[in-house]
């Protein structure tokens, strides 16, 4: 297993399993999480990355601040949407990986001929070796990876540090997942819900305004620091890992550089996370969403949706109304719909406290 501190990138990518990278699909959940409940005892540091379908929905209305609206663009996607993949890399306090895996990549229960999606994500992820015909057949259930995940004593315990990048939506799809139930409302609910589930984040992005020679995405950052990747970026095995090696790199040299490695508290963390989120524009039909829809099984919604279909320029050519669940059981005609559209979500004017500041 390569240390957070590797050296000079390589011409080579391993493997998964040459990297310690564990695929778990529904088949080896169970016995995956037997495994995690044991490294969890010594190794306290959790790096963690999601993939998720994209960006589909705006929030649209009245709001309180920039910062509510940045939130609301959160929960409204996250409401819609199904995760991919979660990836989670263990590492002690020298960030020193366990032997064999490392790393667990879980993939989740995902069909593309009937979940929401952006198609320029979804290429994306396909590009990058992501097989959603598995994902389709053999994807874990949210619920029963909710269950699991309550008891591996990685969430609701003071002495796990998770480690991730620019974590926003990430953390909002782990919410969901553990909650089975949409976001709050109120970002405020957001804050004491996350303080609860992961009480120590810290985040490199938050962290890179300590180090002024540091820029740019998860890659660019790695590269600067001489980090090799190991395994396919935009899969979130490989990603949660370099994640990790990059907390300690930058411990490391940073060390003298009034590097602030703290938690700082969740709501202005993540204010600044939301409000400098780059490159995630809605890129679906329009969708006026009077209420929520129900999502796999869950709470449903309060409200009913409305589609408007495009003709892939852009323009609106007819609009129909569903309820939300048939909303939800019907995909469109083209699964993801067209990139080039706009997508759209009713705020209900809800006062909402302004915890991002």
């Amino acid at each position: 297993m390569p240390s957070a501190i590797s050296g000079a990138p390589h011409a080579h990518i391993p493997s998964n399993e040459e990297c310690g990278i564990r695929d778990v699909w529904k088949q080896n959940l169970e016995e995956e999480f037997r495994t995690i409940r044991k490294v969890v005892q010594k190794y306290h540091y959790v790096a963690m990355d999601t993939e998720f379908p994209g960006v589909v929905a705006r929030p649209v209305g009245e709001f309180r601040s920039t910062a509510d609206y940045h939130y609301q663009l959160l929960r409204c996607n996250v409401d819609l949407l199904r995760i991919i993949q979660l990836g989670l890399t263990f590492m002690d306090d020298d960030g020193k990986t366990p032997p064999g895996y490392s790393t667990w990549q879980f993939n989740f229960k995902f069909n593309l001929s009937e979940d929401m999606y952006a198609q320029d994500s979804i290429d994306l992820l396909q590009n990058s070796g992501i097989q959603f015909k598995k994902h389709e057949e053999d994807g874990i259930d949210p619920i029963d990876f909710a269950e699991l995940l309550m008891s591996s004593g990685i969430v609701l315990v003071e002495n796990i540090k998770w480690l991730c990048f620019h974590s926003g939506y990430d953390f909002g799809y782990l919410l969901k997942l553990l909650t089975d139930q949409n976001l709050p409302p109120d970002e405020s609910e957001f804050f004491d819900l996350l303080h609860i589930y992961f009480p120590n984040i810290f985040d490199i992005k938050y962290l890179m305004k300590s180090c002024k020679n540091l820029k740019g995405g998860l890659q660019e950052v790695a590269d600067q620091l001489e980090l090799r990747r190991v395994g396919p970026q935009h899969q979130a095995g490989s990603d949660a890992l370099l994640t990790g090696m990059a907390f300690f790199k930058m411990r490391e040299v940073q060390h003298t550089n009034d590097f602030h490695i703290t938690p700082v508290a969740h709501d202005v963390l993540f204010r600044y996370l939301l409000e400098h989120t780059m490159n995630l524009k809605p890129t679906i039909s329009c969708i006026h969403l009077l209420s929520r829809p129900a999502y796999n099984g869950g709470p449903a919604p309060d409200e009913s949706a409305i589609i408007s279909s495009g003709n892939g320029t852009g323009n609106t050519n007819s609009t129909e109304q569903f309820t939300s669940s048939a909303y939800m059981v019907t995909p469109p005609n083209t699964p993801g719909m067209a990139k080039s559209d706009a997508a759209s979500l009713s705020n209900r004017h809800t006062s909402i406290s302004n915890s991002f500041g």
